[in-house]
Parts: structure tokens; sequence; C-alpha cells
């Protein structure tokens, strides 16, 4: 790979500023259609926000769904979408979402090392107009990375909290039934063995996990494409500014360990830096819980500064705070760990088992907690509004910790001790006793533990209704019958842990045209894109289902690499409209 200096200032058609699945699907797309292209990335590691994320993309009318014989069309996807969205809702954006998104999956799959597997998820609201069971959502094929080569090591590695000892598992998979199991069936003891053999093989040659998964999967599939294509992804080389000549945008400076160097871009530079999730400043004005003194701890990998909505908007882009949910929500909780620093760990699976409620600080509970995470994010954040802190606090029993584990403590026979000596949970012999040590009401607690359990006791959620819809299900524990969201909680001790709000990415962000080209007011900005989680969300702040962040940052990914390299009214019906 070409060695970027200052002294060897270089030229291309197309320059894509990010390595997650939004910058890689146009740079690959760009190069299927003859342009030479060159990615730039200021992490030492490419893959971004994508290397971390559940591999998911949701597409409606894909063809794994149709294989299987799933019913759908692009009318109930637009029926769903429109009262997802409401007022938000981009007839043009949407359209061209629907219209190309089965066509990129497709292409995808025919020319390039990306492979995707259908899942079971329904969408997060499937009782809503328009809303399926099953058949939207399909997720990126497990992936052998040391089809990289020397470029493994540049893989971003998986999020530290959600692995066990580096290994990854798909939340639906085998793995995760089997190492639930290994105590109680001779059959998943020997699975596990086996797994944990391999991984720690993996560990000795590589010193990682080798065999990805989810979105890890997925960003390596996508490396693995550009590279094979001969587009050079330059790591640790930041783009400091955007170069503007005559009013267009025709290339970036860039900056890396042996100083700046300028990079000409004759055809567009493509903004794809993975938003502002840890751009303080924006997120204190963006975020109504950090506006109210409170806490906020992001997953997602540290370079995420709004680098892309800077220099947008210093060529006179818009970057506006306008979605009722400014980012995808997602309840984190802050792992310590014994080097002093701390982990976070998001709550994707606990909350949904049974036995389990989540309560603020008043000791009530206060939405379904098997609902998504963005939704329960929402509810936190509106829970807490006269609060200076917003969070809430998963409660469990004895029994139900050790079948299920809570948050980054893990199931039986892994032992709970070091969490407790950190403070990680909070441990009472009595409910009463467990508020003391956590700062919850007691009475309260107490009080809500018996609402909760008169319905549970026969199988019910009378306040929020928790298991009564496909998605809240199929998180649960399908052993647990007939609801495997709900199970009273029993005898002491109990446990307690706090949670707190996080992000899994902006959907405020840069304002584009349904192509991706920024805007300056209501026209263009000549030479600039946006794609990903730069760009603003066609989701309008909400959270349909499964995929929805991943499946149009590579559906316009593949438009705007079009649009860019003249194919868009070949192969596309890409409307020249807003599209924020």
């Amino acid at each position: 790979m070409t060695t970027v200096t200052r002294s060897s200032d270089v030229a291309c058609d197309l320059l894509v500023i990010g390595s997650g699945a939004g910058g890689l699907s146009t740079a690959v797309t760009a190069k299927k259609q003859g342009l030479d292209v060159i990615v730039v990335e200021k992490e030492a590691f490419f893959g971004g926000t994508t290397a971390f994320s559940g591999g998911v993309l949701w597409i409606p009318g894909n063809r794994h769904a149709k294989d299987a014989g799933i019913a759908d069309d692009h009318e109930a996807a637009r029926t769903y979408l429109l009262h997802e969205t409401g007022a938000q809702y981009d007839a043009a954006a949407v359209d061209a979402f629907l219209d190309a998104g089965p066509r990129m999956v497709d292409f995808f799959e025919r020319e390039t090392d990306v492979k995707f597997l259908p899942t079971l998820y329904p969408d997060y609201h499937p009782d809503a107009p328009g809303g399926v069971d099953v058949g939207r959502s399909i997720v990126a094929a497990p992936f052998d990375a040391t089809a990289l080569g020397a470029d493994l090591a540049r893989l971003r590695p998986p999020l530290k909290t959600i692995t066990f000892i580096g290994m990854m598992f798909n939340s639906s998979s085998a793995d995760l039934k089997h190492f639930f199991n290994a105590t109680k069936s001779v059959a998943s003891a020997w699975y596990v063995a086996k797994r944990l053999a391999s991984h720690l093989r993996e560990l000795a040659l590589y010193r990682r996990g080798v065999q990805v998964t989810s979105g890890n999967a997925l960003a390596a599939r996508l490396a693995k494409s550009a590279l094979d294509l001969g587009i050079p992804i330059h790591t640790n080389f930041g783009a400091k500014e955007l170069i503007v000549e005559k009013g267009r945008v025709c290339g970036a400076i860039v900056s890396g360990a042996q100083g700046e160097m300028r990079i000409t871009a004759r055809r567009a530079v493509v903004l794809a830096c993975g938003g502002f999730s840890h751009d303080v400043a924006r997120i204190t004005a963006a975020y109504p819980h950090l506006q109210r003194g409170g806490e906020h701890a992001s997953p997602v990998p540290p370079g995420n500064t709004g680098d892309g909505a800077k220099m947008a908007e210093r060529v006179g882009g818009r970057v506006s705070i306008r979605y009722p949910q400014p980012a995808a929500w997602m309840p984190v909780s802050r792992v310590p760990f014994k080097d002093g620093r701390f982990g976070v760990f998001p709550h994707l699976l606990d909350r949904y088992k049974p036995g389990i409620i989540g309560v603020t600080r008043n000791g009530r509970r206060f939405t379904n907690e098997a609902n998504s995470y963005h939704d329960v994010g929402a509810a936190m954040i509106e829970a807490c509004k006269h609060e200076r802190e917003t969070a809430m606090w998963l409660v469990c029993d004895h029994a139900t910790i050790r079948k299920y584990g809570l948050g980054f403590a893990k199931p039986a026979p892994l032992p709970l001790g070091a969490h407790l000596r950190s403070g990680y949970l909070v441990k009472g012999r009595t409910l009463a006793e467990l508020a003391r040590h956590a700062g919850i009401d007691a009475a309260a607690l107490e009080a809500t533990v018996r609402e909760y359990n008169a319905g549970a006791q026969r199988n019910e959620d009378a306040q929020f209704g928790r298991g009564t819809t496909s998605f809240n299900r199929y998180l649960g524990d399908a052993s647990h019958k007939p609801n495997p969201c709900v199970a009273p909680i029993g005898n002491g001790p109990y446990y307690a842990l706090k949670v707190v709000m996080g992000d899994l990415g902006t959907f405020d962000g840069i304002a584009t045209n349904t192509a991706g080209q920024v805007l300056k007011g209501d026209d263009p900005v000549p030479g600039l894109y946006a794609v990903g989680n730069d760009r603003a969300s066609i989701m309008g702040g909400n959270y349909p289902g499964a995929g929805i962040t991943l499946g149009p940052i590579m559906t316009f990914g593949y438009l705007t690499a079009l649009h860019i390299a003249g194919k868009a009214q070949k192969q596309t019906h890409v409307e020249l409209r807003s599209a924020a």
C-alpha cells in the first residue's frame, strides 16, 4: 500500500473520509464504477462504529426474506415508516431507500466479499401499521478475518465489554445458548470446551479472535472488498480541512505521523466520520439529559468527535439539532476495570429476561423493560426530566442473576465477587437493604415489587404489557413459558445495577439531499457529500427495527457513489430533494 507523505501529495477521483460501513460501501461502489478512490481514517483501526455494532441491516424486500417465502412489500414498509417517523417523514428519501436497498444487498453479495444471513428479528413495533414479525433484518455472515492478512492488525477489535476474553457472539447464535447451558448439559459443555480451545489458539497465534461475527464481520468483509479492489485505506490519517477552489470542494488536507499532506479529489469528497457522539459541546447542546447536568457514556469509538459536521459547517453546510430524539439511545452501565479505567456495557439482552425489572431512583418502574434500547432510553429521559440524574437500576433476585447474569456480570458458574467489590453490582439481603445501598426509595421499591409480582404470578405485566409483542418475546427466555419476559422476583439476596444513558450513534447530522450532497441553504455544496452517521438519518429520530442505522447507511453509500460516478440516472431513481 502506498505510504502517504507530504512529499507525495496525491490526487484521486474520490476521497472518502472515514472507514465505517458508510465510507467503505461508498468507496467500494465507486471503485466498481471505475473511479480512483482513496480512504483516510484518523484512528489506528478501520471499521468505525460498524465494527462495534450488531452488523444488522434493516432492508425491506431483501432477497433473503423472499427466498424464505416471507411476504412483504414496499407499501407496507412505507406505511410503517410513515407511522414511525411522523412529522419527520421524507417521502423522497424513504422511496429511494426502499427502492435501492434490496439492489444494494444484491450488488454487494454479487460483486464483493460482503455476505448476509437472514435473521428472525421482528420490527421493534411489529403491531404498528405496516410492521412485521420477521423478514426485514439481515445480518453480516461470520468471517475468518485472517483473510485480511497483515491488515488484520488494523481491523478495529470488537467492544471489549460484550466479548468473553475477546470471543464474539451473535445474540441469536448457538454459542450463547450453549454457554448459558454449559453447567446443565454435557453436549453444551463439550461445545463450549471446543469453542474456548479454538479461541485460545487464535489468541496465541493472532493476539485476538479471528472468527468474527456481527458488525466486526461486516467491517472486515467491507475492508477486504476494498483492499482487494486496490483501494488504499490510510489509517492514522485525519482530515483537518477541506480544500475549496472556485466554490467547489476538491480535496482535503490530512495529517498523520509524517506531517500534513494534500489529497486532491477530481470528482468529490465524501464525509463519513461517524457522527458526533463524542463531540462534548454538540452533545451537551443536543442531549436533554446532559442539559440537566446528567451523565452520558457512549460505547461508540472515541474518534467520533463530529469532524465531518465541523468540516461541512466551515464550507456552509447545515448541521441542525431538530429531531425529537437526536441519537439512537442505548442504556449502558459503566464497568470499572482493574487499571482504573471504565468500560461501557450496552444493555442489549438482560432487560428482556424474566425476573429483571428497571426502576428509577424513586423506586418505581417507568416503562416496558423489554422494549427496544432506544425506546427504553427515551422513556428514561422522560421519566427523569425533573431530576439532574437520568438513570435506572436493574433489579433481580439471586436465582435470576445466576441464570442470566446482569450487565457485565456473567451467569453461573462465573463468580460475582469482583463486581460486588468494585461497586458495579449492589447487593442486599432484603429489598429494603438493597434500596439503601443503591440510594433508591426503599418503601417504593418494595411496593413496586409487590405490584409487579402480583401480575407476574399470572405471567402478566399489567402495568406495561411486557412480553405482549413479538419483539419483546424475541430476546426473552423462550424456555420460560408462557411469557418469556415475565417472572416474579423471588427470595433474596437481591441485586441492583445502575444504568445510565448512552448512544449507538447520532440521528441528527449534516443536511443533504437524497443523493447525499451536502446542502448550503437549499443548494448543494459542489463536490461535497455525506454518508453514514455524518448524514442526518431518514428515520427522523426514531428506531423502527434492528438495523435501521446500517441498512440506510449502506444503501445511501451505494446511491451516493452511483451519483458521484454519474450512474444515478441509469441505475436508480434518485430524486434530488432535501433529505434533511
